[in-house]
């Protein structure tokens, strides 16, 4: 769980991710409080933050609705 909690506070871009129910891996390219840009060969795609995703490097998959804060606050949380 500590893990999850450094996930969800720190920094997401740059990270690659899974979201398994649209089939999309990519790299976090940009971010807000209710969307995740990925690039996917070279192609951006929005995911709304309500979906399972994945995330590659860590190993942890998490709802995106606990990411549902603007990321300047985000990394505020306890």
């Amino acid at each position: 769980m500590n893990k999850q909690r450094k996930l969800i506070r720190g920094e997401l871009i740059g990270l690659v991710i899974e979201v398994p129910s649209d089939g999309l891996k990519g790299k976090i390219i940009d971010e807000t409080k209710n969307t995740i840009i990925i690039d996917v060969n070279g192609k951006k795609k929005t995911i709304i933050k309500n979906k399972e995703i994945k995330f590659k490097d860590q190993k942890i998959t998490i709802n995106s609705e606990k990411l549902r804060v603007k990321p300047e606050e985000r990394i505020k949380l306890r």
